[in-house]
């Protein structure tokens, strides 16, 4: 299986979860869902950017393309999955909710996984210089073999 479409494929199912949760706490709860929100979008944010730092770590083959193309897969998939979601269990949520869901929830929903995926990639080369492991490619490999 392509690892942008299991990264893009699991963080959509995340996503699309976190958003029909928060919808279905917001309805019973319209005032006390802020604390919810925000802890959702932080485990969200941290499952992408440990997730792009182990990948650094292992060395996985052009990760910064995988996660570029695995944020476009997450955020329209997610975008689809979150209205079927919403409509199944929340509020009868209706297909006019599509089009907002696929280009500014999408847009966010790619945001909130590539920009942590970026930070991530970068903190797992520190972290495996740190630890004697050293992706290939980076400036120690180089140095040696050149």
């Amino acid at each position: 299986m392509r690892t942008w479409l299991l990264r893009g494929g699991v963080l959509a199912v995340l996503h699309a979860a976190a958003q029909v949760l928060v919808s279905a706490y917001t309805v019973r709860h319209p005032t006390g869902s802020t604390w919810l929100t925000s802890l959702v979008l932080g485990v969200l944010v941290a499952i992408a950017g440990g997730w792009a730092a182990v990948d650094t770590w292992l060395d996985v083959p052009e990760r910064g393309r995988v996660w570029l193309t695995a944020a476009f897969v997450a955020g329209w998939l997610a975008g689809v999955l979150a209205v079927l979601g919403k409509a199944l269990w929340v509020d009868n949520t209706g297909t006019s909710e599509l089009g907002g869901a696929l280009t500014g929830g999408a847009a966010f929903t790619a945001l909130v996984v590539l920009v942590p995926a970026g930070i991530g990639l970068l903190v797992g080369r520190f972290v495996g210089q740190r630890s004697g492991h050293s992706p290939a490619g980076s400036e120690q490999d180089t140095a040696r073999t050149g």
